[in-house]
């Protein structure tokens, strides 16, 4: 700020904070801490309209000063200026009022009332955050200071949801800075202290005495400063607690339902005040576990409610890994089991399914702590199963996702034959699958059968594991059976919808299992291939004969889209065992002969409304997977895809969503892994592959442009350091220098900037020498061959006279200029940001298209600060964590 806009700032504030603080004064109230709190909720509701308005006026006026950023010559300003606030808030507000006191205030006052409470929050958050540095240095100013912040805590709990949400906000910052100041102050502690040599210099948890040599440092005063105010915050984090995404059990309207729909600002509101509680809990773990104990304590003695215990579980499993192991496990223990006793003594469907909900959150959130102790581990699994028995809407649903989500951490716990057990427990699973699963509906099936895939891979004798998987897939595969059984003697069983039903959940199971068993899958899949590609036959075959007969309202009916579900789940669960396969030659010689009639045969053949787009996808996944090997097949996939795909996907940017990622994703493959087979392409299928490139980075959906875009850029450097470089360059480099640049300047491709600029880098780069291109770029016939020096002053006269057309409102030096610097720059960084200063210039972005051409630099930061927050015990949730190791 320039030395004028200082003093007229200054003015502005003085003559507003003198008119504030002269008109409040001339409306002073009676004393109220004499009164009983129903007194003072009377008088705070009884003021006059005209002083209400009078109040709300002069504190937007305060808050506009409070947000003010300054020099620090004006912070004894600042300082004053709150002080004088606080001295006359005093006056209509209470010191200290008790949390319910503004609370029931807001809820009964009048609209003007709210608002002052609404400006009052952000008055404390916007002045603290520029200025309670400042204070924190001058004694004199804490109490006025404290006085603040507890104003703000009591604040916190008004029900309204922005109300909360911007304080939350500050409480993130503010309790995140005092967690870090606190840190360097132990660290520094740890480091100059005798026995630093022989330590590891890391945080302890828990609560940390003085610092070194007696004295505190910074960071211990801050927190000793703040010790009740931080207190109050661990209540408010408890009781406060926003519902985390995995609990799919809500209240609405005094029932309690399975959620419908995500609440997108409440799971930011979890996020951030589990964040803080984190915090909170680093800087005093004792107190954090008191509190929450406490308050368990209170719902274990009668007078529990589904919303208290709510937030207090819900505050348990967010703070999960801030604590060490001894810490952890002692609170689990009372924890858990004082949740399971509730359950056991509580009557009520609504009330045991809240205290389901609430128990397997939390044993979900402590994967750790479950891996040490078998007992609890066996009972709360058992748990599970009682509750995948429960018919409650949401219930059935969070047991499968907890026991999921407990076997992915704790698998070799249930294979590995415990102290004082009889088996392994998944043998005892298996003894009772049928009875476990039998209330459950298919998509609960398939979320168990994933959980005990992942317990069977992880035994590692191969014979008990085909043990196991046979036991497993008994139940689907005699329904399998029973269905093929069936269909050899009436075909037309397989057109019945209970029967297409049953195969595609039958299907799916398989897919979880797959997926989560991986390799060992085999002996299964061996077991179904040969019938899979059967039906997957008879079902193309009617799908394609109902449309041809019908039409594309055909291609609707349910009748077609059941049987098509079948089709897409046999492809689903050859491109999962593609994936997970590790026996190569097997897929080569066996499996890839296998599909290529079924499959692709029927893909080539079939109308374009019958063609899956997984197909695509399944040979994308192929070619991934064997690389080199499928270059003598991949002839074949692209003769049934190429030209059929291109046709439907092509007339417009709407029809067939789905075939058009996944065809260029299936291009994309071949070219990273099969490249040579597209020599074999004759120039007007080479024309038709760099049309179809070229028309997928132009595509308005940001999916497909970035493929079509990887794409590209994969290819070229494919071509450049291949024998066909002069060729392929020689046809197409003006040509794609032109599409690039239109993209790059139209505003709808800004999010592709960074792959834009790779491109045109390395295009530019070929023509620095003619190592690559060994032969001029221009037209020879027409111009001759010495009409330019080299490659590089043709490119360079295009480009000018390419942007110079497309920008008349740069001057003939600007674009000779910005053409000079793409020519000249080798480094990747410097070439974007002349890139970014030449769309810029160009005018043809606003400030909203410009602020995309940064998204590195931000992704950067967020990269960054992420990386800050994973740093620290508990920040990164449980189920995010790749503990593999300590499943042992």
């Amino acid at each position: 700020m320039d030395p004028a806009g200082e003093c007229v700032s200054s003015l502005c504030s003085t003559c507003c904070l003198f008119k504030y603080v002269v008109v409040l004064q001339s409306h002073r109230v009676p004393d109220y801490e004499s009164c009983s709190p129903s007194q003072q909720h009377a008088h705070l509701l009884s003021h006059k309209s005209h002083q209400q308005h009078q109040q709300l006026f002069l504190l937007c006026c305060a808050l506009q000063i409070g947000q003010l950023q300054m020099p620090a010559e004006f912070d004894s300003h600042f300082a004053s200026f709150y002080r004088a606030f606080t001295t006359q808030l005093v006056q209509i507000l209470p010191p200290n009022p008790n949390v319910l006191f503004i609370q029931q205030a807001y809820e009964t006052g009048t609209d003007e009332q709210q608002v002052f409470v609404q400006n009052l929050g952000m008055f404390y958050t916007g002045f603290f955050k520029h200025h309670i540095q400042y204070l924190e240095t001058q004694p004199a100013e804490h109490e006025a200071l404290l006085l603040g912040l507890n104003n703000l805590v009591a604040i916190s709990y008004v029900s309204d949801r922005e109300v909360l949400k911007t304080c939350l906000d500050y409480w993130n910052v503010f309790v995140a800075d005092v967690y870090t100041t606190h840190c360097q102050t132990t660290l520094g502690a740890v480091i100059g202290s005798p026995g630093a040599a022989g330590g590891d210099g890391g945080f302890s948890f828990g609560s940390p005495g003085a610092a070194a040599n007696g004295v505190a440092g910074p960071g211990m005063a801050r927190k000793l400063l703040y010790i009740d105010i931080l207190k109050r915050l661990r209540a408010l984090m408890i009781n406060r607690m926003a519902k985390p995404e995995e609990v799919i059990i809500v209240e609405d309207e005094g029932q309690i339902i399975r959620e419908t729909m995500k609440d997108t600002d409440q799971l930011m509101q979890y996020r951030t005040m589990r964040e803080t509680l984190i915090y909170l809990s680093h800087l005093d773990y004792e107190d954090t576990e008191n509190q929450m104990l406490d308050k368990l304590r209170s719902q274990m003695g009668g007078t529990w409610s589904w919303q208290a215990l709510n937030t207090l579980c819900w505050a348990i499993g967010s703070i999960s890994g801030s604590m060490n192991e001894d810490q952890e496990n002692r609170f689990l223990v009372t924890v858990i089991r004082d949740l399971l006793n509730l359950c056991e003594i509580t009557r009520g469907k609504d009330n045991k399914a809240v205290i389901a909900s609430n128990i397997m959150y939390v044993v979900g959130q402590y994967p750790k702590f479950l891996r040490a102790h078998w007992k609890f581990l066996k009972t709360v699994v058992n748990k599970l199963f009682e509750f995948m028995h429960e018919t409650h809407p949401g219930v059935q649903d969070m047991a499968c996702d907890t026991f999921l989500k407990i076997s992915n951490k704790c698998k070799r716990k249930f294979v590995v034959l415990q102290l004082q057990e009889q088996q392994p427990f998944v043998a005892e699973l298996l003894d009772g699958l049928t009875n476990t699963i039998q209330d459950l509906q298919p998509h609960q099936i398939h979320a168990f059968f994933e959980a005990v895939g992942l317990m069977i891979g992880a035994e590692v004798d191969a014979n008990k594991r085909e043990e196991y998987l046979g036991r497993l897939m008994a139940p689907p595969n005699n329904i399998w059976a029973q269905i093929i059984q069936q269909a050899t003697v009436n075909r037309e069983v397989l057109k019945q919808q209970d029967v297409i039903k049953s195969l595609q959940n039958v299907l799916q199971t398989n897919v979880s299992v797959c997926s989560s068993l991986g390799d060992p899958y085999l002996s299964q899949m061996v077991h179904m291939a040969d019938t899979m590609l059967q039906l997957y036959k008879f079902y193309s075959e009617d799908v394609t004969a109902a449309i041809s007969s019908g039409g594309v309202h055909a291609a609707r009916s349910s009748f077609v889209k059941y049987m098509r579900s079948v089709k897409k789940s046999i492809l689903r669960l050859i491109e999962v065992f593609v994936e997970k396969c590790e026996n190569e030659q097997l897929l080569v010689q066996k499996f890839v002969p296998a599909l290529m009639g079924p499959i692709l045969g029927d893909y080539a053949s079939s109308v374009p409304d019958a063609r899956e787009a997984e197909v695509l996808s399944l040979f994308a996944a192929i070619i991934r997977k064997l690389k080199s090997q499928m270059e003598p097949e991949v002839p074949q996939v692209l003769q049934a895809v190429f030209e059929p795909t291109l046709a439907m996907i092509t007339t417009n940017f709407e029809d067939y969503p789905d075939h058009r990622l996944k065809f260029f994703s299936l291009l994309h493959a071949i070219t990273n892994h099969c490249f040579k087979c597209l020599f074999a392409m004759n120039p007007a299928q080479v024309k038709l592959l760099i049309d179809s490139i070229v028309w997928a980075f132009r595509h308005t959906e940001r999916n497909v442009a970035e493929t079509g875009l990887l794409l590209l850029e994969d290819l070229l450097k494919s071509f450049a350091s291949s024998d066909f470089a002069t060729q392929f360059h020689q046809t197409y480099y003006t040509h794609l220098v032109r599409e690039v640049f239109a993209v790059m300047t139209d505003t709808f491709h800004t999010p592709g900037f960074k792959l834009h600029c790779k491109i045109l880098m390395h295009l530019f780069s070929l023509v620095k020498n003619d190592q690559v291109i060994k032969a001029p770029l221009w037209d020879v016939a027409a111009k001759g061959p010495t009409a330019y020096p080299n490659n590089a002053a043709f490119v360079q006269e295009f480009v000018c006279s390419l942007l110079a057309s497309s920008f008349p409102n740069m001057t003939p030096v600007q674009t000779q200029s910005a053409v000079a610097g793409m020519m000249a720059i080798e480094d990747k960084r410097a070439f974007k940001h002349h890139m970014r200063d030449f769309l810029v210039q160009t005018k043809a972005f606003g400030n909203a298209e410009t602020d995309q051409l940064y998204a590195d630099e931000t992704a950067a930061k967020i990269a960054e600060a992420q990386a800050r927050l994973q740093a620290i015990p508990g920040m990164v949730p449980p189920n995010q964590v790749n503990d593999d190791m300590a499943d042992s």
